[in-house]
């Protein structure tokens, strides 16, 4: 039976590899020995042969992926050993380190760092239960929210419990803009076969930010062909996005589809306790020590969880060699003074530069004639800002940016005052950006 089996893997090898007859001549010297559900065990006739294999792991791993329909991982033993105890040839694992960092997985995501409330308790919960059983538990597994709720680490955390468990298991977190431009590079360079190689036999595959591939028909057909690939062979799929599918403009109705299939959680911005655990946990991580009470008040005036570890470092600077640890007093010379007296200091290209690096455009863009929504949108705000915070005229701002008529200045600071006051989400987005300028 094994044999059998072996015999029609190889003829299909034959049949769809054409630049591999070296690959192929050698396979045909080897013995299958155990087939798994997820794993083919290969025997060999000697030390080089084996060596030889290993270098074409991944190879040899897609065509046996493809020959099953299923994800599937290869061993090798020599000859020699498989009559004793056929040990496995390889007995050197790689740093646990270096396999998170080859996944794209940032090290200090872990669930045990994780603070937990009533704000993202379902996600935690979601997270774990995907980490302990990938592929089953929910599929895809969709976070969504503002930026610093704990979406990218959560999702993070996951894959890492997995790879901790399973060093073996193919995972790769991808930013949405890094997935749109590997595919393009590889439709450049003739090089999509390799792409499909890399993304469509993966374990587990976290796209962050996927509202990125939105509107972008070629990016969003190979997404759509990676999630059936990834899925239909048991894979697991989690992705986050700071608005959920239903939300996302230009989205495809099939995708659109497939995302809501699984579970759809939502993190909401972090409360005031859960400020509080954040800051304490980061200050126990950089063996900084703060007192309880100035912890809450650090809490109370920051309400950016990203700004939360600045101010704490900022914080730890100013008592570095005098004192030792971040008391109230320390706390209250700090923030002494109000935002305006600060925001004098501030210009209207320091708002310009502040507005297109949180939105990730060019600055040169703004006082161009362009009007699409990508553009627009984040200038209105620029007006807002400079009118709100900075207290320019309305025929100012228009000099500044480069617009005709002042009314367009008065036109955007109303709409997007009338947005802040229905949408929390964009008045707390503005706060953080005056924050950063303050």
């Amino acid at each position: 039976m094994l044999q059998s089996t072996w015999k029609g893997f190889l003829e299909f090898y034959g049949g769809h590899s054409t630049k591999n007859s070296v690959l192929l001549s050698l396979l045909n010297q080897t013995t299958l020995h155990e087939v798994t559900d997820s794993k083919v065990v290969i025997i060999t006739d000697s030390q080089g042969m084996s060596s030889f294999f290993v270098g074409k792991k991944t190879d040899i791993e897609l065509a046996l992926s493809a020959y099953f329909k299923k994800s599937m991982h290869v061993e090798f033993i020599i000859k020699q050993r498989a009559k004793r105890k056929e040990e496995p040839l390889l007995t050197y694992e790689p740093p646990i380190e270096d396999l998170f960092g080859r996944a794209g997985l940032n090290s200090k995501y872990t669930f045990d760092n994780f603070a937990v409330s009533s704000s993202n308790n379902v996600a935690f919960a979601a997270a774990q239960a995907v980490a302990q059983d990938p592929g089953r538990s929910y599929n895809p597994l969709f976070f969504y929210g503002g930026v610093g709720v704990g979406k990218t680490h959560l999702a993070q955390a996951a894959a890492r419990t997995v790879l901790e468990r399973s060093q073996e298991s193919k995972i790769l977190f991808c930013p949405g803009d890094k997935f749109t431009n590997e595919l393009i590079e590889s439709i450049q360079n003739k090089t999509t076969q390799q792409f499909r190689k890399k993304y469509r036999y993966l374990h587990i595959l976290i796209v962050d930010d996927i509202q990125f591939i939105a509107g972008k028909q070629t990016i969003q057909e190979e997404f759509f062909h990676t999630f059936n690939s990834i899925v239909g062979a048991g894979g697991q799929v989690i992705l986050t996005s700071d608005r959920p599918p239903h939300e996302i403009k230009n989205l495809e109705d099939r995708l659109r589809s497939r995302f809501s299939g699984g579970l759809i959680v939502d993190l909401q911005s972090p409360d005031f306790e859960l400020r509080t655990a954040i800051l304490l946990i980061k200050a126990k991580e950089k063996n900084i020590k703060i007192q309880m009470e100035a912890a809450k008040v650090v809490a109370e005036q920051i309400s950016d969880t990203r700004a939360l570890e600045g101010t704490l470092l900022s914080l730890y600077a100013r008592i570095l060699g005098k004192k030792e640890e971040i008391d109230l007093e320390e706390i209250d010379l700090y923030f002494q003074g109000t935002t305006d007296k600060k925001m004098k200091r501030v210009s209207p290209q320091d708002v310009i530069h502040a507005v297109c690096s949180y939105y990730g455009i060019k600055p040169t863009v703004i006082k161009s004639a362009i009007r699409s929504d990508a553009i627009a949108f984040p200038r209105q705000i620029i007006m807002y800002i400079l009118r709100k915070e900075l207290h320019m005229k309305y025929e100012e701002i228009a000099l500044t940016l480069r617009r005709k008529d002042h009314t367009t200045i008065m036109y955007a600071y109303e709409k997007i005052n009338g947005m802040c006051m229905k949408d929390p989400s964009l008045a707390e987005q503005i706060g953080r950006i005056v924050h950063s300028l303050s």
